[in-house]
């Protein structure tokens, strides 16, 4: 059976974004790329809640044609492209691009269903609003956070509102740039 993994960078204060929607505070580096790689080869399909999958959907097409991007762009953007990706939207009438299922009521025994498919996990790649249903529908198995060096005061949370939640350690790393990887898993 799939699991059902939440991959998101949150501030020091537990944010997914600024108040503005923004994620300019993410150090993003080599260090981090590189991590992220090894995130996405865990992955089966990518889920995402709309505005990320909407973001998503305008920008990694645009790579493949940008002469100025990098061999991991590209790399990247074929591979999502390709994979079956997954919305969740209670507001989408139809997904635009390619290899795209929509979730747009029945979330928990479509997820389900899903989890159920042999294959690769399914990641839902930060999407804050999606997340937090995913979480109060008891279906997310694991976190990995990347808790970055920076309290933001406000802004978009996947965590606020939401019942107390147990984890468990599973690992955690440190990256030079103060970033701490983490991954945890909920516990029953």
């Amino acid at each position: 059976m799939r699991k059902l993994v939440l991959f998101m960078h949150v501030s020091l204060d537990g944010y997914a974004s600024d108040s503005n929607g923004g994620l300019g505070w993410i150090p993003y580096n080599e260090e981090l790329e590189k991590y992220a790689e090894e995130v996405v080869a865990e992955v089966g399909s990518p889920v995402y809640g709309r505005t990320t999958y909407q973001m998503m959907e305008s920008y990694w097409p645009t790579v493949l044609d940008d002469p100025s991007s990098t061999a991991h762009e590209i790399e990247h953007a074929k591979w999502i492209q390709d994979v079956k990706k997954i919305v969740i939207s209670g507001t989408m009438d139809k997904p635009e691009w390619n290899n795209t299922m929509l979730i747009k009521d029945n979330i928990a025994e479509e997820i389900k269903a899903l989890k159920e498919q042999p294959g690769k996990n399914l990641v839902i790649f930060g999407s804050p609003g999606a997340a937090k249903t995913l979480l109060e529908l008891g279906l997310i198995d694991e976190l990995l956070l990347t808790i970055c060096p920076v309290v933001l005061g406000s802004g978009k949370s996947a965590f606020e509102g939401v019942e107390k939640i147990k984890l468990k350690l599973l690992s955690s790393r440190t990256f030079k740039s103060g970033i701490i990887a983490t991954r945890y898993e909920m516990e029953k």
